[in-house]
């Protein structure tokens, strides 16, 4: 990205802007929506899986039976998992970007670092953070959500019993997800940023 931003800058002669550009479209955009998805393609699948294999194995029928709520049980730890690591996960990949940008435009491309870092901290404020973790709590509830539901309601939502049925789960788990934080984040962008 900051490769990028610095060829579109120097048209305008404004590759001095590279930190802000950089670290103001990764904290408000790029890095709770990237970070979504990738966590969405690796944990969400997963959990679709297990979900949906438990419900075929019968295992969830066996937590009713007991009387355990099956979804306080497996879905709760899961829920407040995602909520916590969400915004952890989203700063550490706000913070490699933004380092990354530095790299690319001090070392490669000659910006001064010194011009790049004080335009970062000039021009990130705590309303473009707040608004970064906020998306990123909002795409952590959506994800848990349909992933959850996808694998929970395996045996009612998928075309064909067993396996293949614990595979197309996951697969429309990751892609209802993925098109949902997509849509969200329009959203979000749209009416409260």
């Amino acid at each position: 990205m900051g490769l990028q931003l610095y060829y579109t800058l120097v048209k305008f002669g404004a590759e001095s802007a590279l930190g802000t550009a950089v670290a103001l479209s990764l904290i408000r955009e790029l890095g709770p929506v990237l970070t979504a998805l990738m966590v969405v393609g690796q944990a969400g699948s997963a959990m679709a899986s297990e979900l949906g294999i438990q419900r075929n194995d019968e295992q969830i029928d066996a937590l009713q039976t007991m009387s355990i709520d099956p979804l306080g049980f497996l879905v709760g730890p899961r829920l407040v998992a995602t909520l916590i690591c969400f915004p952890i996960l989203t700063a550490i990949f706000d913070l490699i970007g933004i380092f990354g940008g530095y790299l690319t435009g001090s070392v490669l491309l000659n910006v001064d670092s010194g011009v790049y870092w004080n335009r970062v901290f000039e021009s990130v404020t705590w309303a473009d953070v707040q608004g970064g973790y906020i998306k990123a709590l909002v795409f952590g509830l959506l994800t848990i959500s349909i992933c959850a539901y996808r694998g929970y309601n395996t045996h009612r939502k998928a075309s064909f019993p067993g396996v293949r049925g614990v595979s197309e789960s996951a697969t429309r788990a990751v892609v209802w997800s993925s098109v949902t934080v997509l849509a969200a984040d329009y959203l979000i962008t749209s009416f409260l940023m």
